[in-house]
């Protein structure tokens, strides 16, 4: 069992203590998981280098509640005993294997890059049918594979493709939010979002505020609903209305914030399936309803479905990302086109994860990053 230690009220690294890594290192730190529920912070020999792998440098890992869960046990599916957690990664390319080539098979030491937590086979169903998201055959940094909670982190050759450079320098727990963004792009290509529609967001942790950011950006009208907490923070993302109301109380609010048409496309972006009911009353005539967010194992949902036979709605899911999705993602964010900085509202050295872990729990802020 977990001892989670005293969580400061807010804590910001300077980016001063981040300075250049040395040239020689002879180990490395690394927050792992020898067994279900027990993460160590422990000190381990540095990654061996095959021919055609490449070592990147981290510079930040930002957590999310899969990591969380994963150290309380929550989830355990995929999970290799002893692997370094982190998936949300930001690094900096540092040696390359002797047979790659820098620039063409891989990106030249000194470049900064995202990482793309997927690695897929290529040759399964559905990657050959453009779904590599959902690959048969997927293996994950950060569960299955090591991953960013560490000071260096190896991509064997089969990921060397997960591999994605940044166009312009930006602050790295920035670029690390290039997955969230990249599974949130994801469901956009199965959304018919544009400047003419009312999209309702049920939930607002940093999933779905970054979709009302995204909504927003196509100039569309976006209500939040969520914690009080979180209202602020979804209207300087974008939200036009937010509201905290729930159950019919919710639907009543959304039908007259859409002149009692509903609202032309509802993403689910919380695990609650006593939201899946709630998203398709509020969904307007030929409406489209996104379960986003993961669900408990187990759990159903119950939905009237005349209301989808009548009202012609579309229910959809979304899960992970392609590397196509994550590319698009990394450019969004290098190219200023979506400022995401906002969400980042907590950061944490790599000595104190466990902290972060718990800024994470307690919901004391947004998204929480780590760096080494």
């Amino acid at each position: 069992m977990l001892c989670w230690p005293a969580l400061p009220p807010y804590n910001r690294i300077s980016s001063e203590i981040y300075k250049p890594y040395p040239g020689r290192m002879d180990s490395m730190l690394a927050a792992s998981l020898p067994s279900p529920g027990s993460l160590t912070l422990v000190r381990r020999p540095l990654p061996i280098l095959g021919p055609r792998d490449v070592l990147l440098r981290v510079e930040a890992t930002t957590l999310c509640g899969t990591d969380l869960r994963i150290v309380t046990r929550q989830k355990t599916h995929g999970v290799t005993p002893g692997v370094i957690l982190g998936h949300e990664i930001a690094a900096r390319v540092w040696k390359l294997g002797v047979d790659l080539r820098p620039g063409i098979d891989a990106p030249a030491p000194g470049t900064q890059v995202g990482l793309a937590p997927e690695i897929t086979c290529g040759h399964c169903m559905p990657c050959t049918a453009g779904r590599s998201n959902v690959c048969a055959n997927m293996a994950l940094f950060g569960t299955g594979v090591d991953g960013g909670l560490a000071d260096v982190i190896r991509v064997p050759e089969r990921a060397l493709v997960c591999i994605t450079p940044s166009a312009c320098e930006i602050a790295p727990p920035l670029l690390a939010l290039a997955e969230p963004l990249s599974c949130c792009l994801r469901a956009r290509t199965r959304l018919p979002i544009t400047s003419t529609s009312r999209v309702l967001i049920l939930g607002t942790g940093p999933i779905g505020l970054i979709h009302c950011a995204l909504a927003a950006a196509a100039c569309a009208s976006v209500m939040a609903c969520g914690r009080p907490a979180r209202l602020d923070p979804a209207l300087a993302l974008g939200a036009s209305t937010v509201t905290a109301a729930h159950g019919d109380e919710l639907v009543a609010t959304v039908r007259e914030w859409s002149g009692g048409a509903g609202a032309d496309v509802v993403i689910i972006a919380v695990g609650d399936p006593g939201l899946v009911p709630i998203a398709a009353q509020c969904a307007a005539i030929g409406g489209h309803i996104s379960c986003f967010a993961g669900f408990p194992a187990g759990t159903s949902a119950h939905i009237d479905p005349n209301l989808i036979h009548y009202r012609e709605l579309t229910v959809s899911g979304s899960a992970n990302a392609t590397l196509d999705d994550y590319a698009a993602a990394v450019d969004t964010l290098s190219s200023g086109a979506l400022d995401l900085s906002p969400l980042i509202t907590h950061e944490f050295p790599l000595t104190q994860v466990e902290q972060a872990l718990e800024a994470v729990r307690s919901r004391a802020g947004l998204k929480v990053a780590v760096r080494p």
